[in-house]
């Protein structure tokens, strides 16, 4: 099926230019014929062309094909999405090779075959068309990108811990080497992920997070694989993985930490092959994806055998990156108190408070065992409940003692159990307040594991995330 276009035709020879619109007007397509060359950026600009037949010589007495050429090059930086399609009557192979070299769609001899001219010009449309369908494709891809991206949240810091993440993200990022981000919950190790995104050659591609502390195992393969109709039970339509909605982008691994060995295999063999197979299907699909990674875990455990895989270890861990508790960049709260108080006045349509010269101080010496989530919390909630234009350090429930939790849910001393676990020894019966504990002292005792934590609370990860998000921790 033929494109509808508008060609221009440009020629300094008046019976070629009659010649070709009466042969184009018969054959249903529109074109504008034109003698002069230098008129061609403002017709370009004023009326639009799909396609450009373009001849190569002007000057008397010309057969070089210079003009041509130089027109070639001019005619495509305005637009590179349109087809040329150069025409000269002193041509030769060198000359139409040349041409094509230089980014013409074809090439035809003087005088024409007129079947020939015009299926070469239906071509030359229908490659334009092809071009912008894709350039609007890739545009469409970008924005969508930005979109699943959203706004960028900036990386705050100025400390000497800061600075060492810094120099290593301005080296890192602009490659392709897969990267460990190891840090302590809520310290932002998914702000660091997209932030090495935003600086890489993909960062206008799009950037797929997966938190696989979320994915159940049995639900695994068909998550990141993806899975074809009727694979299993509930399988009732075709479904892309993870890891082909990255494709040509970042793929960011939360709590890779956490994943069992078995599926850990499955993962280093999709890794290695660059190749995936969804479930139930049996053609492999092709994937390009810069893989990032995260975990709470410390990498001492995660050196150990029948932990995690070493070989999967050595895979991701191209580049290493800590992220500092808040405890050891307290010189950054100052930074990160305005960015938050700024963010909440924003999407509370209320003016900015400031933090009183007290309050700052106890935030600082505060260890916020949550880290900046924790801090963003504390923000939002003064910023909600707070009656003046100060907020104090009664606003972010601080204890009046640094180190220990919010007043609201602080214990009393906890006492040694037998089996050396601490016991909680509380002089209040509210729940939220007992419950709120209870979930510190089991990310204590475990170093921020989610799925030890979980276990030992006796509920499943799922339901200690969303208590943990209800306290702030």
């Amino acid at each position: 099926m033929d494109v509808a276009g508008r060609v221009l035709i440009v020629d300094d020879d008046a019976d070629i230019l009659v010649a070709a619109r009466l042969l184009l007007k018969r054959e249903g397509i529109a074109c504008h014929t034109e003698p002069r060359p230098d008129r061609i950026p403002q017709l370009l600009k004023d009326e639009g062309f799909d396609a450009v037949l373009l001849d190569m010589n002007f000057a008397i007495g010309a057969n070089t094909g210079r003009e041509g050429f130089q027109w070639l090059k001019r005619i495509l930086e305005i637009d590179p999405t349109l087809s040329i399609v150069l025409m000269t009557a002193y041509g030769d192979v060198g000359t139409a090779v040349d041409a094509m070299k230089q980014g013409a769609a074809d090439f035809v001899l003087k005088p024409w075959q007129n079947e020939r001219l015009v299926a070469t010009l239906h071509s030359a449309l229908k490659l334009t068309a092809s071009r912008r369908e894709a350039q609007e494709l890739g545009g469409k891809a970008k924005e969508l990108a930005a979109a699943l991206d959203g706004p960028p949240i900036p990386v705050i810091g100025s400390s000497p811990a800061m600075a060492r993440v810094f120099t290593l993200l301005d080296r890192a990022a602009p490659t392709e080497a897969n990267v460990l981000v190891l840090g302590e919950n809520g310290t932002g190790k998914e702000v660091i992920a997209r932030e090495i995104h935003r600086r890489s050659k993909r960062r206008d591609q799009v950037f797929v997070s997966v938190d696989l502390g979320a994915v159940a195992e049995s639900l695994f393969e068909s998550e990141l694989f993806g899975h074809k109709k009727g694979a299993f039970t509930d399988a009732r339509e075709d479904r892309v993985g993870r890891l082909v909605a990255a494709n040509g982008g970042t793929l960011f691994l939360d709590e890779i930490g956490n994943l069992p060995l078995h599926l850990q295999s499955k993962l280093l063999t999709v890794l290695e092959q660059r190749v995936v197979v969804p479930v139930g299907g049996t053609k492999p699909i092709p994937i390009d994806v810069r893989l990032i990674s995260a975990t709470n875990m410390p990498v001492e455990q995660l050196n150990k055998e029948g932990v995690f895989r070493q070989d999967l270890l050595y895979r991701i861990n191209t580049v290493e990156l800590h992220l500092p508790p808040l405890r050891d960049r307290p010189e950054d709260i100052p930074a990160l108190l305005d960015h938050f108080i700024g963010m909440y006045a924003r999407k509370y349509n209320m003016p900015p408070k400031r933090v009183s010269a007290e309050a700052l101080r106890r935030l600082m010496a505060y260890r916020w065992p949550g880290n900046v989530r924790a801090l963003r919390h504390a923000v939002e909630r003064a910023m909600i409940l707070a009656g003046g234009e100060v907020l104090e350090a009664e606003d972010f429930s601080l204890p009046s003692t640094s180190g220990q939790q919010p007043a609201a849910s602080a214990p009393s001393a906890a006492a040694a159990a037998p089996g050396g676990n601490a016991a909680l020894v509380l002089d209040t019966l509210d729940l939220e307040a007992v419950e709120k504990e209870a979930i510190r002292r089991a990310l204590t005792k475990h170093q921020g594991n989610i799925s030890h934590a979980a276990h030992d609370l006796g509920i499943t990860r799922a339901s200690l995330y969303r208590r943990m998000e209800k306290h702030g921790l």
